[in-house]
């Protein structure tokens, strides 16, 4: 199948707000991770093994903090907690030195580090709910705020644990247990057991799902009701987090590759061009990064409703919805693209090819080629994803981004770099208010009647 050129717009851009841009410098090295700490603060890390906080609203590098001897593998922020005898905002990093540090965000300083893992720690989870975080990799590891470890287990697949989403409350059938799903080659649910006076805690495995032909690259909690599930192959699974059963199998594959899709497996040259990278979701949709494209997935229709088959010249690595029916993603080739989700009445409409990414609802996808789904009623809703904004300021791969609503978006990239990428109306009227306020108070502003 043909690859279609990739979607441009003006220069004008006349509906993209990001028209200013602050340049942050404090990396040597890839920068791969970012996490809000909290309404104007972020954290950056990356593969100097330096952790920087920064003020989202103006730019400026609040701390720089350094421990970790080797490349940074996972960061997460650590939540204020009213049980908690620290009152003071902290993230998790974990490093290739294996090593986890815990730091606290409101003077920079280090508070706990933690040194006895076997391998490397690929991911951290926090359970605000139950004031515990979780360190995966070879073992899984469960730790309170003191550092603690309250449990352990280890062996529950070949492949290091590279993701992990908290799965309702529900699922456990009482008030001490917590559901935790774990995805590496096969995915694992497992059940986090505690006392009700705290002082004894147990991790067990309770299933495993082998519907994934290959590893699982990507994993989004939807709802307190469903999750979903993303490989290197393209699979798009959708899942009932309470049974696990599936609702929705969906694959990405070109009607061209239908027929043998275990040899198309083992050629690493097309393996990019159908991964599943980055999942995000709101209480419709399902948004994936597939390669070069990116696919809204609607739940209640059970079907794409849009895609932009070659949203980037390049693999798409990450994904976000934002307010206004928007989406923004972020690619290899450097750039980041913003996207709205539109909708219009279309009397008759066209034939849908099913053969790329075909929606079957329950059950596996067929690989029959050159297929045509059957017209649509006469009246009927179609969508489209039309570019609405090219954010171009970095020179190599864009990692992933961070969406403020106040304060705009933060991106981070293989060229050492942070760009805050601003509102431009907003930043003007912000100038403009403080411009008065600062006449006013010295006096130069004459009001007159």
């Amino acid at each position: 199948m043909s690859q279609k050129s990739v979607q441009t717009i003006g220069e004008e851009q006349t509906q993209n707000p990001y028209t200013e841009l602050l340049v942050l410098k404090g990396h040597h090295d890839i920068v791969r991770f970012l996490v809000a700490i909290d309404d104007y603060r972020f954290a950056s890390a990356g593969d100097d093994g330096i952790v920087c906080l920064w003020n989202a609203q103006t730019g400026e590098k609040l701390f720089e903090l350094h421990a970790h001897t080797q490349k940074i593998t996972a960061l997460a922020a650590f939540p204020l907690s009213d049980t908690c005898e620290e009152k003071c905002h902290m993230i998790l990093t974990a490093g290739a030195d294996r090593a986890v540090i815990v730091w606290d965000c409101d003077n920079g300083r280090q508070i706990h580090k933690v040194s006895c893992f076997h391998s490397t720690v690929k991911c951290l989870t926090v359970l605000q709910r139950l004031d515990v975080w979780l360190s995966g990799g070879s073992d899984l590891c469960v730790w309170n705020r003191k550092l603690d470890l309250l449990c352990k287990t280890s062996h529950l697949t070949d492949a290091d644990i590279s993701a992990m989403i908290e799965l309702p409350k529900k699922l456990c059938g009482s008030s001490s247990g917590q559901g935790i799903n774990l995805t590496s080659v096969i995915r694992v649910i497992l059940r986090l057991q505690t006392s009700r006076d705290g002082t004894e805690w147990d991790v067990f495995e309770v299933k495993r799902l082998f519907d994934h032909q290959d590893n699982i690259l990507s994993l989004v909690s939807v709802s307190d009701l469903t999750f979903a599930t993303g490989s290197h192959v393209g699979e798009l699974i959708v899942w009932d987090a309470l049974d696990w059963t599936i609702q929705a199998y969906e694959c990405n594959w070109d009607a061209s590759l239908h027929a043998d899709l275990q040899q198309e497996i083992k050629l690493s040259h097309s393996q990019n061009e159908i991964s599943i990278q980055h999942l995000a979701s709101d209480d419709e949709c399902v948004f994936a990064a597939v390669g070069k494209g990116i696919y809204v997935y609607n739940l209640q229709m059970k079907r794409v409703i849009a895609f932009q088959k070659t949203a980037h010249d390049s693999t798409v690595l990450h994904i976000t919805r934002v307010p206004n029916r928007q989406l923004i993603s972020c690619s290899e080739d450097g750039s980041v693209r913003i996207w709205e989700l539109r909708e219009k009445q279309q009397l008759t409409a066209e034939p849908v090819p099913s053969g790329f990414f075909s929606i079957w609802g329950f059950g596996r996808a067929h690989k029959q080629a050159n297929h045509t789904a059957k017209k649509a009623p006469e009246s009927t809703t179609i969508y489209s994803l039309d570019l609405t904004g090219d954010l171009i300021g970095h020179s190599s791969a864009v990692q992933m981004f961070l969406y403020f609503s106040e304060h705009g978006l933060a991106t981070c990239s293989a060229d050492h770099l942070i760009i805050l990428w601003k509102d431009g109306e907003r930043e003007s009227r912000l100038r403009s208010l403080m411009l008065f306020h600062k006449l006013e108070q010295n006096g130069d502003l004459q009001l007159r009647i």
